[in-house]
């Protein structure tokens, strides 16, 4: 069969779903992904067909551009809304035109994240199914509010109708621009209200968000969509660095930018004064050279290879890294940037293995100390191990591509 996925992201957004094309592939299928063009690399490095979507998400989220506002304000479902309505909305008829065009002859198209109602759009067109894919558990339910809204902030009765509201204020951000692509490019007839009733199979661990018992059955939770541990080396400087002593703390936040660098860059030197640190500076924009020598600056590394040799991983709070620092059964220290960051938080405070989040605006030296400490507990590691075991005998990629074989047949 031939499947088209369709993101728009984060690298967070776009690496699970390379892993699963790849999956797809593996089982004997031809796959296509389409994303930000700045987000592929993994893509490329498991050899899955890709096409950059028109569109820049690493400038958006640079100081000063559309999508920094959101840092620090993780709460924001309207500003996350608008921001997300300002990027998307001159991009869609650009990305209708792609996808069509990519997924001809597909027998499903697999539709996600910001381009999410695109792929939707073009499955109708082409009169195939729609199977939405997530890191972010979406669907309806009264176990928890919609991961858009801060933990605590919604009474629990209130749970489901938070994901209703939530889900119906991004389509209404987007409907003009998507209803006017519909017509002109697939000459479909506008939509009132987003998609409700497609299947939406969850890149998610059930050990983080166990499957809510009021979930339709094509909902599904797969487990994390990760590659098996391939073999790694570290290179020999950053080998004798992690030789040179106890395992280091990890700093990185992914593809989280819109911070002031400035002073992510003193706190992180101040910090170097009392622990021994890898930091990753991603999308930071925070210069190494700033940096004391006492701090490991890498580039890109297996999370899946590198976290176990950390005491404690210090992160925005993203889908992905949540999963492995838990994966690797190392504690987690969450600094939540926006969006969906102070759910995975709360996830991971919840199975015991982080402390109560540092608030992005509040991120000092003294803030991330007094967190290591708590993360470092004895309870607390030992939890961390028990949940690596359980996550390690998951296999999210082989349950997720025989759901989509499943519904593809049926």
């Amino acid at each position: 069969m031939k499947f088209t996925i369709v993101t728009y992201g984060t690298e967070g957004d776009t690496r699970p779903l390379a892993v699963l094309a790849r999956g797809l592939m593996d089982a004997g299928h031809r796959v296509r992904l389409l994303a930000d063009a700045s987000t592929l690399s993994s893509a490329y490095a498991l050899g899955v067909p890709a096409t950059g979507l028109s569109g820049d998400i690493r400038q958006d989220l640079q100081p000063g551009e559309v999508l920094s506002d959101l840092v620090g304000d993780p709460d924001g479902v309207d500003g996350t809304a608008r921001a997300a309505a300002k990027v998307v909305n001159p991009l869609v008829e650009g990305w209708m035109r792609q996808v069509l065009a990519a997924a001809a002859g597909s027998d499903a198209i697999l539709p996600s994240a910001l381009a999410a109602f695109v792929g939707f759009s073009v499955a109708e067109c082409l009169k195939v199914p729609a199977i939405g894919l997530g890191t972010i558990p979406l669907s309806p339910t009264s176990a928890f509010p919609s991961p858009f809204i801060r933990p605590g902030r919604v009474f629990r009765p209130f749970n489901r109708l938070s994901h209703r509201l939530v889900n119906e204020r991004f389509w209404r951000g987007l409907a003009e621009s998507t209803n006017a692509a519909r017509r002109r490019v697939c000459g479909l007839p506008p939509r009132l209200h987003a998609w409700r009733d497609h299947p939406m199979l969850y890149g998610i661990s059930p050990g983080l968000v166990p499957r809510p018992g009021d979930w339709p059955v094509t909902a599904r939770v797969c487990g994390q969509w990760v590659r098996p541990a391939a073999a790694w080396t570290p290179p020999p400087a950053l080998e004798a660095f992690l030789s040179a002593g106890p395992p280091p703390v990890y700093i990185g936040f992914g593809s989280m930018a819109g911070m002031d660098p400035r002073l992510l860059t003193r706190e992180v030197s101040r910090l170097a004064g009392r622990h021994r640190i890898v930091f990753s500076p991603g999308w930071s924009g925070v210069d190494p050279g700033d940096l004391p020598e006492s701090v490991f600056v890498i580039g890109e590394a297996p999370h899946d290879r590198l976290f176990p040799r950390m005491s404690v991983v210090i992160h925005h709070g993203g889908a992905g890294t949540s999963h492995s620092a838990a994966r690797a059964g190392v504690p987690s220290v969450v600094v939540p940037f926006a969006v969906d960051n102070a759910f995975w938080a709360d996830r991971l405070r919840r199975a015991g293995v982080a402390p109560p989040p540092v608030e992005v605006a509040r991120l000092d030296a003294d803030s991330l100390d007094t967190a290591i400490a708590a993360a470092g507990r004895p309870e607390m590691r030992a939890r961390a191990e028990v949940l690596a075991a359980a996550m390690t005998a998951e296999n999210g990629v082989a349950d997720a591509v025989a759901a989509i074989e499943a519904l593809v047949a049926a």
